[in-house]
């Protein structure tokens, strides 16, 4: 079993995640049950699923724990870029969210990379 939290992936999810509800709270009130609550699933996902991969004795179980932590790192981008083309939320702190998205998504492809199919 490795300790996630040593993890540079995780540190960086883990920092979205948080960022994102920061983010979001700035949404408007009529989006706490969609927009909100999407891109706040989807962030909790990325360092969940880093944590949850990091148990499993199999490279191959892991390797697809991070390959769903990817995954939701798009969702997550997706859903922002939605919110930045409404004009919703900070614009600072959703620039700063995205930005390390995409620092997330490349280190999360070259992790992946590293371990056995």
């Amino acid at each position: 079993m490795r300790n996630f939290k040593e993890l540079k992936i995780w540190q960086k999810g883990f920092e979205i995640a948080v960022e994102t509800y920061k983010l979001t709270e700035t949404f408007p009130a009529t989006e706490k049950f969609s927009l909100t609550q999407q891109a706040t699933r989807s962030a909790v996902s990325i360092p969940s699923n880093i944590a949850e991969g990091s148990s499993r004795f199999s490279e191959k179980d892991y390797k697809r724990f991070i390959e769903i932590s990817l995954g939701s790192s798009f969702e997550l981008e997706t859903q922002l870029l939605i919110a930045k083309a409404v004009n919703f939320g900070n614009t600072n702190i959703l620039n700063s969210v995205l930005s390390k998205i995409d620092e997330e998504q490349k280190m999360l492809i070259a992790f992946s990379n590293k371990l056995i199919s």
